[in-house]
């Protein structure tokens, strides 16, 4: 029987497969670290309370979830307007299980403080422009992916990879790429905020999107396929790394090919809501279009029940409508999955705030969750004893 802790709330014969086939298990975790400059736009994310926070956001949760409370930061977690880093809950989970982490830079503007393996990328320029970052940066990410998910998946034998992310304005970039396959993705999407702020995503990614047609237009791109000839059966022709290009962010292309490549080997466990569910429609799509093989039963998306049961977006819509609409040839609906985490009986007002739409998820925080439950039965009690923990430890070195 599924585990009470963990709901289902799309494809649920195969979720529960998945559940079954991984029950007992200990995951390993990937975590994908990227920037773009629309994390830095006013107002967009609350994932750090001012722009200058947000630069840094992604190396003090790789700081954090590497070294724990005790270390002293080089990048401390950045003050939020409510609530506490999600990567308290991912690192009560995977310092209490012992669960192997590997941190990838995408893209980050500095190093992080922690032992990373740099994958080559770039920082993205903010979508609104139409052109985030260079095609042969793209293509290059892809490549690593899919390299990084091979070699993961080799080491795994019986076990599962989850793969999480940290990148500021994240799902912002997430839906301009849902949008430019072809999905209604408006006003569906998710934030850090209580209430999603979708109009200034919307208009962001309509400016992005509307740029990136013009330029295709005027043919002021020349885009190469080094990986092979693409056989695209996306609309219009528009390639998936053209796309990411043009409005994505490097975490993106570099967790579709993780997961393609991982999926050939053992189960993928995408680690968010709103962001993994576009790189889910993304891996479709880059299968698609350069006929790659992937195996679509062995990934499901983790998050929380804060994401998926959000009021002011629309989770389980948003994962229906992916493989829904036969015109964008994305034929796979992905197992939407999350944790019941709650924290409406904490003693601590910060783990509070995510009972009242405040951060919600980040740094794999649901999967890892996912996987206590999976792995040992981790009830809501040892979840949040652990979690507040953290917080406690964290408090007393701040403290100090």
């Amino acid at each position: 029987m599924p585990n009470s802790q963990i709901r289902i709330y799309t494809q649920k014969e195969q979720g529960e497969e998945w559940l079954r086939r991984y029950r007992g298990y200990l995951p390993v975790f990937a975590c994908v670290l990227g920037f773009t400059e629309t994390g830095l736009i006013p107002g967009i994310s609350a994932a750090g309370r001012t722009p200058e926070d947000r630069k840094y956001t992604a190396c003090a949760d790789a700081e954090f979830l590497y070294y724990g409370a005790e270390h002293k930061p080089q990048y401390p977690l950045p003050p939020l307007a409510a609530g506490a880093s999600p990567v308290l809950i991912s690192r009560a989970v995977f310092e209490s299980l012992k669960i192997p982490v590997h941190l990838f830079n995408a893209g980050l503007p500095q190093a992080p403080a922690v032992p990373v393996i740099d994958l080559g990328g770039t920082p993205a320029k903010c979508l609104s422009g139409g052109n985030a970052m260079e095609i042969t940066t793209v293509h290059y990410l892809l490549e690593q992916g899919l390299l990084w998910g091979e070699r993961l998946a080799a080491n795994i034998q019986q076990r599962y990879l989850i793969i999480g992310e940290c990148v500021v304005g994240g799902t912002t970039t997430a839906l301009a790429i849902l949008t430019g396959l072809g999905i209604e993705a408006a006003g569906k999407v998710n934030s850090s905020h209580p209430v999603c702020n979708h109009a200034q995503k919307w208009a962001l990614v309509q400016a992005g999107l509307e740029k990136m047609t013009r330029s295709r237009e005027q043919g002021e791109i020349n885009f190469q396929f080094p990986i092979q000839n693409p056989k695209s059966k996306i609309p219009n022709s528009v390639d998936p790394l053209k796309l990411v290009a043009a409005v994505g962010d490097p975490m993106q292309v570099v967790v579709a090919g993780m997961a393609i490549a991982a999926s050939r080997n053992c189960g993928v466990l995408l680690a968010g809501g709103t962001q993994m569910l576009a790189v889910y429609a993304l891996m479709s799509a880059i299968a698609q279009a350069y006929a790659l093989s992937w195996q679509p039963e062995e990934v499901v998306v983790g998050t929380t029940r804060w994401v998926a049961e959000d009021p002011t977006g629309a989770t389980v819509d948003l994962a229906l409508s992916i493989g829904k609409d036969s015109s964008t040839q994305i034929t796979e609906t992905p197992p939407l999955l999350a944790t019941a985490l709650n924290f409406t009986d904490s003693r601590y007002p910060q783990l509070r705030a995510y009972e009242q739409g405040f951060v919600k998820e980040g740094m794999g925080a649901g999967a890892a969750c996912i996987a206590a439950h999976l792995s040992q039965d981790w009830q809501q009690h040892q979840l949040l004893t652990a979690i507040e923990a953290q917080l406690e430890r964290l408090s007393l070195v701040n403290y100090q």
